[in-house]
């Protein structure tokens, strides 16, 4: 059974129009559209014959997607691409000291990303997978323009949307992430076709999974535990 398709792959020749072979002009093809138009063909079938399952193409490698989560849905890019955090930020209408979210697989994949130490990783242990997002001090493997500006903080999350899961397996790698919020809202979007509607012109695919719970996530900053403090609840 596939739930889920992501068609992520994608190669670029950078040259001049004119010094471009023909050589690299079918490679591009090859990687680029027909490989998705093989993957999608063979798992469209094994979908159709369970009546369920999604597709997303990245037409980007500047990728931003609507997913779904397991509170709300919410905008995600890949956490090296430059291009896709300005735009995620610019769709959500936040500035760089707004607190973006790194969603994860496990908690085997927080190292990389925060310095957490043992009373924080037993904490977070207790409440993942599920809708906490936990504020830790970010390593360098963190680009300074996804992390907060001045205090050089990172959230980080183990989402247990089975959809959400899904995805960040077969990227193989954390997601960027922010709630889906529009500028001027109080309330995430979280019906599929009121996103498909406003935003199928500024996002490069949106992963159908229905409506999700609409309930936020419970923002726990952790970063005073380093030192021998308490956990502050930033939002319930």
């Amino acid at each position: 059974c596939i739930d889920v398709l992501v068609n992520n792959a994608g190669i670029f020749r950078a040259a001049d129009f004119l010094d471009v072979t023909e050589e690299d002009f079918d490679e591009v093809l090859r990687v680029n559209l027909k490989g998705s138009f093989l993957m999608g063909q063979a798992v469209a079938r094994a979908m159709a014959r369970e009546s369920r399952g999604a597709i997303v193409n990245m037409s980007s490698v500047n990728g931003v997607l609507a997913i779904p989560t397991d509170s709300s849905y919410a905008l995600v890019c890949q956490l090296d691409d430059r291009d896709a955090v300005e735009r995620l930020r610019r769709i959500r209408g936040v500035n760089d000291k707004h607190h973006l979210t790194l969603l994860c697989r496990d908690l085997s994949e927080l190292a990389s990303y925060a310095t957490v130490d043992n009373r924080q990783f037993r904490l977070m242990k207790l409440a993942t997978p599920g809708p906490y997002t936990f504020i830790l001090d970010a390593t360098r493997e963190v680009p300074r323009r996804v992390s907060h500006p001045s205090r050089k903080t990172i959230g980080l999350r183990v989402p247990g949307h089975k959809c959400t899961q899904l995805l960040l397996e077969l990227l193989g790698a954390p997601l960027l992430a922010t709630t889906l919020i529009l500028p001027d809202e109080t309330e995430p979007l979280n019906d599929p076709d009121d996103i498909r509607e406003q935003l199928q012109h500024l996002v490069d695919g949106i992963v159908d999974a229905g409506a999700c719970p609409l309930q936020p996530t419970t923002v726990l900053d952790l970063t005073a535990m380093a030192n021998n403090g308490a956990p502050v609840v930033v939002r319930e």
